[in-house]
This record gives structure tokens, C-alpha cells and sequence, in this order.
């Protein structure tokens, strides 16, 4: 099993929260959102591990400097491309069962986990609610993703998906390809879940719902979003990265 770790970002919309860091640098009880989802990945066995970077690379550098199986992918394009270009700079080393990951978003251990014992070609967690224009939402038939996007209008949308999945190995070629023609096409302002409607719409593979059943999770965007991270965070989770990371 193996990780990819999305983590170019410079999370601009969190004002001075970020300044002359990376957004997944931001602490929450002295530990780093990255730190956070490093430990995760460990706790369910899960060693190697690829982080794609961009803004404030050497940062990341040297944290995982001293961390075995953890290896920086630097994207020098990361101002220019969203999400889907940093994966494409990733993919190359990808190929057992994957979990994507993005450094900025937080979960509960027990989605994790939920996760990895899910079967599906793709197993994307989804948090069954009432959802605004952001959120990258989803329609589904009989546990199974039938379309994923921002676009979907927000009374069609059945809940959001909250940004991890496990991507089994047999489905990476065609994603791969996926990616790789969307980064031909210069679809450069493309989200992830772009390749994934792709092979959605291909109808060969099984793209699993895993509903997130009310539990923590959340993507750090906005100010207000860190504030409910601080707020809601399980003493769980942080007592778990802490022990990774020796701070308790």
C-alpha cells in the first residue's frame, strides 16, 4: 500500500495563518496538518508514502528528512495547475493500492480505516449533507459514485467528498492515462475528481461510496475552517500524531 500526499498548496485564503509557510504546515495543538496525516497513514500501515510539493518545498524537505519511505515530489508548476497537476507530477511512482490524500484536510482515524477494508476500485468517503457551491459534491445509485463535481447544482447534490480515497492498483493505468490527456488538453485549472468522472464515464470500473457518517473530518480553507478544526478536532487524533511525532 502506498500514499500520495497532494501538498503544493500556499493556502492564500488564510491571510497571515500562512505566511512564509506552506498551508499544511498549520498547527493544531502543536502539530502540523501534515504531521497529522503522516501519522494516520502509519497507524494503518502504511509506510510508503509520496508528498507532492510546491510553495515552500524545503520545508517539507527537511521535515521528512529523517522519516523513512517518505519521498518529496517537488511540482515547480504549482502556481500555474491545480490539484490534477500535482498528481500528475506524482504519479509515475504510484503503482500498489493507493490512499490520496490532501495534506489540508483532516479525518477521523476510523474513516481511514473504514476505508482501507471498503472493496471497490475506487472507495471515496462521503459526508451525506446539505452542500454549498464549493464543496466538490456527488450524486450516487446503489452505494456507487455516478458523478462527481463541483458543478453539480447544490439541491442535486447527495453530500460532499471529502478529498481521500484508496485508489486500487488495477484502476491506476487508466488513470494515469486520464491525467496525463487532461494535462495534454492544458486542462490545468482541473480538479482530481476530473480524471475520476473520466473513468466514471468509462463504466468499467466500481467507484465505492464509504458515507463519513458524521464523524470528524475537514478541509482547511478559510480562517473560519481552521477555528472549527481547533474546536472539533478528537483528542484521538491528536494524541496519536503526538506520539508519532514525540510531543506528548
Amino acid at each position: 500500500m502506498q500514499a500520495i500526499i497532494m501538498a503544493a498548496g500556499k493556502g492564500s485564503r488564510l491571510g497571515s495563518l500562512t505566511e512564509n509557510r506552506p498551508k499544511a504546515f498549520l498547527e493544531i495543538e502543536g502539530i502540523k496538518l501534515i504531521e497529522y496525516n503522516i501519522a494516520l497513514l502509519h497507524v494503518c500501515g502504511v509506510k510508503d508514502i509520496i508528498v507532492v510539493t510546491g510553495y515552500e518545498n524545503k520545508q517539507f524537505e527537511e521535515l521528512v528528512r529523517e522519516i523513512d519511505g517518505i519521498r518529496c515530489v517537488y511540482n515547480p508548476f504549482y502556481e500555474m495547475v491545480n490539484v490534477l497537476g500535482s498528481f500528475y507530477m506524482g504519479q509515475e511512482y504510484l503503482t500498489e493500492d493507493t490512499v490520496y490524500m490532501h495534506a489540508d484536510t483532516l479525518c477521523s482515524v476510523d474513516i481511514i480505516k473504514d476505508m482501507l477494508k471498503e472493496k471497490g476500485d475506487m472507495v471515496l468517503p462521503v459526508d451525506f449533507k446539505v452542500c454549498d457551491e464549493e464543496a466538490m459534491k456527488v450524486q450516487t445509485k446503489d452505494g456507487y459514485i455516478t458523478e462527481i463535481s463541483k458543478e453539480i447544482p447544490c439541491e442535486s447534490g447527495e453530500g460532499e467528498f471529502i478529498g481521500i480515497a484508496k485508489i486500487s492498483k488495477n484502476i491506476l493505468p487508466d488513470l494515469k492515462l486520464s491525467v496525463k490527456k487532461m494535462m495534454e488538453e492544458k486542462q490545468f485549472g482541473s480538479y482530481f475528481e476530473g480524471a475520476i468522472q473520466d473513468l466514471i464515464e468509462i463504466g468499467k470500473y466500481d467507484f465505492k461510496v464509504l458515507s463519513t457518517k458524521e464523524r470528524f473530518w475537514g478541509e482547511i480553507d478559510f480562517e473560519e475552517d481552521y477555528k472549527r478544526a481547533l474546536a472539533e478536532i478528537p483528542k484521538e487524533l491528536v494524541m496519536l500524531a503526538g506520539r508519532e511525532f514525540g510531543r506528548i
